[in-house]
């Protein structure tokens, strides 16, 4: 799909044209997830903009982790970031960075501005602090704590690193400006007490830089050229380039710019939220393939290539809009169209019984792999007298318009035969259970010279079909805005009950049930799939990925 244009490569282009910047011996990103939660699809626009714009430019990315909130974070998130940035084919400068590395450093930088002047420590609330801020239209109060001399701000900053004070009790602030019209810059708070273990660097410390001071010291101390980050940052700029400004020189200067966030249809990316959703049993954990997580999207069948086709065709600007669900199932149907193999499965089975097939016969068919791409090869599919197919396919009194099976008419079994229904039998409760037919011999291959047949329908044969689990998922929410709470409904009023429909009677051919985890298919007639995590050869489980049907394209 066409590139629908990136902002921050046409001005690094300018600027490399120009010359009118020096971005040090190279350009340098950096992909700052916090470790508090598994990556979601959101995080994949950030991702590829950071490691794509350092490989478009012969650059490098850093991977940080920005733990500098120890109460949420864990190795098990730290984990799962290293595989989704693997999986989507992106790999990071060195070793990995820790925002707690720099810890040591960063202390020492709020101490050079206490002693400058340029810091407080202020014994107000977090709701005193809000209070003295000021709003919009009208300038902040100065903290009664604002004037404490040098000496006293260094022992109390001294005495909060050392664990004297409770959490909550002191916050160090910059001392900026509390009448500036931009909220952020009226003496934001810069680190606070937290006695909580760290995953990173243990009980070493109990006082925690809050990100604004963090995150531009840390790309300052990389060497950091290129701050990428979401637009939501953007008022807070002026915070960023004033911590680089007074706690420099640094060389080169890292310069933040802002793009718009990724907004999708029918989705929720909200860390906090998801979790609530994971600990709650809502979905089956952080990779549900109904779960807007990469780890969830990798096991529904997504693949790199489809992801990375999608934030291409997005695009990075500055404005933020919300992208349709089916642009994403678009990337992801046209990249299977063209790599997955063909597979017959019947996932809803009746039985089809051919009366004058020869018993006990059984022939072989050649099947393409791929229509699309003819380098696949072609496969081996068994046929017999009995076969399994979709209960679709056979209607005792058809509706107008009803192509398929029923009484008197004929249909092309796929690869194999003409068949005509001749009877079926039915259950205690009306439902069919056997449908009888007989084949024309000469229409071998699913062909005839002069006899044509509307119908086309898939099957499996019943003395090789392998007993499969397969897994409809749908969209987790039924509302397209599942966060708008104006009609009066919470979001958890919106999922969708029909989310996951699970079909456990169903049947494949040995070709797909003898694959790896992961793997992916087309079923001839009911979409895209991929093996689940818990594929096994003997208990086959397979996960629908998207539908054949195309909804964006129409929507073009």
């Amino acid at each position: 799909m066409e590139n629908t244009g990136n902002f921050i490569h046409d001005m690094i282009d300018e600027d490399l044209k120009e010359g009118g910047r020096c971005y040090g011996e190279k350009i340098r990103t950096r992909f700052p997830p916090e470790p508090n939660g598994y990556l979601h699809i959101g995080h994949a626009k950030a991702l590829c903009v950071d490691f794509g714009t350092a490989e478009k430019y012969g650059g490098a990315c850093n991977l940080r982790l920005d733990d500098t909130n120890p109460s949420k974070e864990d190795t098990e998130y730290v984990d799962a970031i290293m595989e989704d940035i693997h999986w989507l084919g992106y790999d990071w400068d060195g070793e990995i960075r820790y925002a707690s590395d720099y810890f040591p450093r960063m202390y020492e930088c709020a101490v050079e501005l206490i002693k400058r002047g340029e810091a407080y420590v202020c014994d107000l609330s977090p709701d005193e602090i809000r209070d003295y801020r000021g709003t919009l239209t009208e300038p902040g109060i100065d903290s009664p704590y604002r004037t404490r001399s040098v000496e006293e701000n260094l022992d109390l900053f001294e005495r909060m690193k050392a664990g004297e004070f409770e959490d909550g009790t002191r916050v160090l602030r910059a001392k900026i400006d509390m009448a500036s019209p931009n909220i952020n810059m009226r003496d934001p708070v810069i680190y606070r007490i937290l006695h909580a273990h760290h995953h990173h660097v243990g009980d070493e410390w109990c006082i925690y830089p809050m990100y604004d001071f963090a995150h531009p010291l840390e790309d300052a101390f990389e060497g950091i050229t290129h701050s990428l980050c979401s637009i939501e940052f953007k008022d807070h700029r002026p915070l960023y380039d004033w911590v680089v400004e007074h706690c420099g020189p640094f060389d080169p200067e890292p310069r933040q710019t802002e793009f718009a966030r990724l907004n999708l249809t029918y989705t929720m990316m909200s860390k906090r939220y998801l979790r609530y959703m994971v600990e709650n049993g809502i979905v089956n954990g952080w990779d549900d393939p109904r779960m807007p997580t990469l780890c969830g999207l990798r096991r529904k069948g997504f693949t790199p290539e489809s992801i990375k086709n999608f934030i291409a065709a997005v695009g990075v600007s500055t404005s933020n809009s919300t992208v349709d669900y089916s642009l994403l199932e678009y990337c992801i149907r046209d990249d299977l169209n063209r790599t997955a193999p063909r597979a017959m499965a019947v996932l809803d089975p009746i039985e089809l019984v051919i009366d004058n097939y020869p018993e006990g016969l059984v022939e072989e068919f050649e099947a393409e792999v791929n229509p699309e791409n003819p380098d696949m090869g072609t496969r081996k599919v068994e046929f017999s007298g009995r076969l399994w197919i979709e209960r679709e396919d056979f209607m005792a009194a058809p509706v107008k318009g009803y192509f398929r099976l029923f009484p008197g008419n004929e249909v092309r079994l796929k690869y194999a035969y003409y068949v005509r229904a001749t009877s079926y039998e039915s259950d205690d409760e009306g439902n069919v259970t056997r449908v009888h037919c007989t084949y024309d011999p000469a229409s071998k291959g699913g062909w005839l010279e002069g006899r044509k047949v509307k119908g086309t329908i898939h099957w499996v044969s019943a003395h090789d079909a392998v007993p499969a689990e397969v897994r409809l998922y749908d969209q987790l929410f039924s509302d397209p805005a599942p966060m708008d709470d104006s009609d009066g409904r919470d979001w958890t009023e919106k999922l969708n009950p029909d989310s996951l429909v699970v079909k456990d009677n169903a049947f494949v051919e040995p070709y797909a049930a003898n694959c790896e985890p992961h793997a992916h298919f087309q079923f001839l007639r009911n979409g895209f799939f991929s093996a689940d995590n818990d594929h096994t050869s003997d208990h086959p489980v397979f996960n629908r990925t998207v539908s054949l049907k195309d909804t964006w394209g129409k929507k073009k």
